[in-house]
């Protein structure tokens, strides 16, 4: 983090090469387009890496390609006035390179081109025509016959041997990040690959990508805080959507059996390392499945995005192997404090004043109307959660805590509910959905009376869904994966805002 001095000392000699490069522009005004969009790029430099890079000089020569290229100008050398090299950078790689190197030369490039070279500056993104050919080191590089400047950069590039060393300018100037950086360019291609490889998954297996409202009556979904906004000409106080559960179960209840949405929602609460005050999730109902079908299908989804992305299911997380090659684990609340927090017995587990006082240790107060099962997940949470490093589903949650999901029909206060967790943190919530209306009905008055006993995250009474509901819903199967969470892992990248391209941050003063 660079101190308050160290900027007012950067400030004046930026401010500088600001008015210099402005003067540049002025002078280019003058001539005539500063900002041509004539230029049409016909080849992309990792694809002429991937094509021609293990060509020989010999073979390049005998069979001269003609390459129409554009690039921001990330280093330049020249030697004299009568020849120049540059790097070029554009949007191809990472995979392959993005940059390649060009020469310009006083006969090829013209004395006009040439100069004006001289006084292009780094970061200026320039268009070239030439042919390929190897210098003596075996670089491939494009010896210019035309050159243009395309666009004139105004700032100046953050010095070469340090980049953008501050993790919050980072984050505040994502666009400069990118044209440094070919790791946070590497990671959003990653991004990119891991949510095709999603929908590529979904709509192979007949589901139907689907758009809910982003704008709620009632929030709905998911246990949390909403933000609050009104509509003007409905004269109505909204929710930004918190999950889209509740209109996807809808369209169940309408006839398509299986939908996904790939859904940015929005949730008021803390912000951190894991936490994003919006964010993005892929939630999908199937009708005539349940919770064990669901856990099988979002672990083969997960392991097929990370081969997508990264190339392979076993992934470095902090330094540590993850394999989610293997078969993902599967543990009840109850088993996994037992294995991960030993020395409990079975009575104080099942003891809810003893858990209580338990709590307390750990910083905890629960909600006085908290029952055993919400309880022994709050104890799960603070002794077992954060050990969870392998795939690792924590399945039949109680009932308390699962106003969505469906009853058991065997035990007594449990649903077919799962979580997934890895490297200690969830990634995945689904279960059997609750499909009786009563009970539904039922449920969501719970939740109204913890929600008047000071639970700002319990849910509302959504009347309208109650009655999509008493029209008949198939049994189903529902489940959201956290995207953004997924993409830490599979990036192996320590913060969220590392994988969210424009992440909140508190106002720039």
């Amino acid at each position: 983090m660079t101190t308050d001095l160290q900027e007012q000392a950067a400030a004046p000699d930026e401010n500088k090469i600001i008015a210099e490069r402005r003067a540049k522009l002025a002078a280019i005004r003058e001539q005539g387009i500063a900002f041509p969009n004539d230029f049409k790029p016909q080849h992309k430099a990792a694809d002429l890496h991937v094509q021609y890079g293990e060509k020989s000089r010999e073979e390049l020569e005998a069979a001269p390609v003609t390459v129409v290229l554009a690039g921001r100008m990330m280093l330049k050398r020249e030697a004299g006035k009568k020849a120049a090299f540059a790097t070029l950078q554009d949007s191809s790689g990472p995979k392959a390179d993005g940059r390649i190197q060009i020469y310009a030369t006083l006969d090829l490039t013209g004395e006009a081109a040439m100069a004006a070279l001289h006084h292009y500056d780094l970061g200026d993104i320039l268009g070239v025509v030439g042919t390929l050919f190897k210098t003596k080191t075996d670089e491939l590089t494009i010896k210019v016959s035309e050159l243009r400047l395309i666009t004139k950069s105004l700032r100046p590039l953050p010095d070469k041997f340090h980049g953008l060393a501050d993790q919050e300018t980072k984050y505040r100037q994502r666009y400069v990040d990118l044209i440094m950086n070919e790791e946070t360019r590497r990671t959003f291609k990653a991004r990119t690959a891991a949510i095709s490889s999603m929908r590529r998954f979904m709509e192979k297996n007949e589901f139907m990508e689907v758009e809910t409202p982003m704008l709620h009556a009632i929030p709905g979904g998911a246990a949390a805080k909403p933000f609050i906004t009104h509509h003007n000409a409905l004269d109505m106080q909204m929710f930004l959507r918190i999950a889209p559960e509740l209109y996807l179960k809808r369209l169940v209840v309408g006839g398509f059996d299986r939908v996904f949405e790939i859904n940015r929602n929005f949730r008021n609460e803390g912000v951190s390392v894991r936490h994003n005050p919006e964010f993005t999730m892929m939630e999908f109902y199937a009708a005539y499945t349940d919770y064990h079908w669901l856990m099988d299908f979002t672990e083969a989804i997960i392991r097929q995005a990370a081969i997508d992305a990264h190339g392979t299911a076993t992934l470095t997380y902090g330094g540590r192997e993850l394999d989610l090659a293997k078969p993902f684990h599967r543990l009840t609340i109850v088993d996994a404090i037992n294995k991960y927090a030993p020395g409990y017995t079975p009575e104080q587990l099942n003891d809810a004043e003893f858990i209580k006082k338990e709590l307390l240790k750990f910083g905890v107060k629960p909600f006085a109307t908290a029952g055993l099962g919400a309880l022994q997940l709050a104890l799960f949470e603070e002794t077992a959660e954060a050990q969870l490093w392998e795939p690792t589903y924590i399945i039949d949650y109680p009932v308390e805590v699962s106003p969505l999901a469906r009853a058991s029909d065997t035990r007594e206060g449990i649903t077919e509910r799962f979580e997934l967790f890895m490297v200690g943190r969830e990634i995945a919530n689904g279960f059997s959905e609750l499909n009786d209306a009563e009970d539904q009905s039922a449920r969501f008055l719970s939740q109204v009376a913890a929600k008047d006993a000071g639970d700002e995250e319990a849910m509302f009474y959504d009347a309208d869904y109650i009655r999509a509901l008493e029209y008949g819903m198939p049994p189903a199967g529902g489940c959201g994966i956290g995207i953004d969470r997924l993409m830490m892992i599979i990036t192996d990248s320590p913060n969220i805002r590392d994988v969210l391209l424009f992440p909140h941050l508190r106002r720039e003063e």
